[in-house]
Parts: C-alpha cells; sequence; structure tokens
C-alpha cells in the first residue's frame, strides 16, 4: 500500500485571523505533543500565552503581542523539518539562520509532497487533484470567498503587523502560489495535447476505415452490373 503527503496551504493573513477568531471561542492544542527528535519541548522551550483552560475571548492585540503564539508562521513551521534547527530550542542558532533553513526546509517538503493545493484556488485545486490521484470528485469544489476571516474588519497598519509576524509564511505562500499555478498550467497543456493526440487517432482510423468501405462498395457495384447485363442477355 502507498502513502502519499498532501496538505493545503491558505493566505498567511486569513489563516492568522482565522486561528485567532478559533481560538478566541475557546479552542486549545494543549494535547498536542510537539514532538521533535523523540522529546516534547519543555515549559521554557515553549511556553504558554495565557493562563487557564484556554484563551477564550482574547482580543487580535493581545493575540498579536505574544511572542510564544504558534500561530504565527504555522504553516512553514508545520512543513519544516524542526530538527534541522533544534527543534523549538531557540538559542540553537542565531534567528536568522534558523528562518532561512525552516523556509527552506518548507519549500522543499512541500515541493516533494504529491499533491498540495491553495484554499484560494478551490477549483484549480480539485482539477489538480482529480488529475494526480486519477479520482473524480462526486460534486465540483465550491469557492467560499466569505468567511470568519474575511468579516474582521482589520485597517492596513493591523494587516502588515500580522504579515510581519507571518513574514516566513508569506515568503512560503508566494512560492507555493507560484509552483501551484505552474502545474496547473502544466496539466491542462498536458491534457489539452493529449486531447489532439486522441483526436488525431479518431481521424486517421475513420479515414482507413472509409478507404476499406469504399472498394467494397465499387466491387458490390460491378457484380451487380454484371448480373444486370447477364439478365438482358438472357432475355
Amino acid at each position: 500500500m502507498n502513502f502519499y503527503y498532501i496538505t493545503m496551504l491558505r493566505d498567511p493573513v486569513s489563516r492568522y485571523l482565522s486561528e485567532w477568531k478559533h481560538v478566541q471561542r475557546g479552542a486549545t492544542w494543549k494535547t498536542s505533543l510537539h514532538m521533535c527528535d523523540g522529546r516534547s519541548p519543555t515549559p521554557d522551550e515553549l511556553p504558554t500565552c495565557y493562563e487557564g483552560d484556554d484563551w477564550s475571548g482574547v482580543s487580535l492585540q493581545e493575540f498579536m503581542d505574544c511572542s510564544y503564539n504558534l500561530a504565527s508562521n504555522r504553516q512553514v513551521r508545520m512543513l519544516a523539518d524542526l530538527s534541522l534547527v533544534g527543534c523549538y530550542n531557540l538559542t540553537f542558532m542565531n534567528e536568522s539562520e534558523r528562518n532561512m533553513i525552516l523556509l527552506q526546509s518548507a519549500k522543499n517538503n512541500l515541493k516533494n509532497m504529491a499533491f498540495f493545493g491553495l484554499t484560494e484556488f478551490q477549483r484549480k485545486t480539485q482539477y489538480l487533484f482529480e488529475r494526480t490521484f486519477n479520482l473524480k470528485f462526486i460534486s465540483p469544489f465550491t469557492q467560499f470567498n466569505v468567511t470568519r476571516a474575511s468579516n474582521v474588519d482589520i485597517g492596513e497598519d493591523v494587516r502588515q503587523r500580522i504579515e510581519e509576524l507571518n513574514f516566513l509564511d508569506v515568503q512560503l505562500y508566494e512560492y507555493a502560489k507560484d509552483l501551484f499555478l505552474q502545474r496547473f498550467q502544466y496539466s491542462k497543456q498536458e491534457e489539452h495535447q493529449k486531447n489532439r493526440l486522441k483526436r488525431r487517432e479518431e481521424r486517421r482510423l475513420l479515414r482507413e476505415q472509409r478507404a476499406h468501405q469504399w472498394p467494397r462498395e465499387e466491387a458490390a457495384e460491378v457484380a451487380v452490373t454484371e448480373d444486370y447485363n447477364s439478365q438482358v442477355a438472357r432475355w
């Protein structure tokens, strides 16, 4: 049995706002072990952003202000090999080197996945999935542009702040979008080429079929004429 890694990426600002609204409603990841190199991070390596059972009612400002918030650059961190940078030990190497390695690792792992899609391109995602795995969905994917994240009214300064907090995710998403659209375009061209070859082969077979029919029709006409002539001679 073959297993394939696949994933979906989302616009970093929308994804961050969506997670904030999720946490605001009481969601937590307390049961996540964050295993890396065979162990979970220590409390010093991964402090919590809140006290108590959850972070219900957290404001967006509070959410952004917590430097330990795993919502920042989550997509890069989830895709990258954290063991390359000492897992959650931020003293393992300097921050700029750590960020560079994480981003490159995430890009490499994304590129080598059997498939990935983008939330903002539902129909194209469906097309690539079906082409990749030779499957057909019963119904077309639906593009929902109105979400909890889109309903959050933020100013340009807040948007810029979120982009700064997720600067690795922003770079990953730009890379992913470019690669995704390249794959989509290539698949479309490949499909068109296969269809052209199929139509060409169908025309060739049709010509051959007609070419075989014509001699038989001519032979039949000759036979009818000879039979008629013999009948006339007999009369």
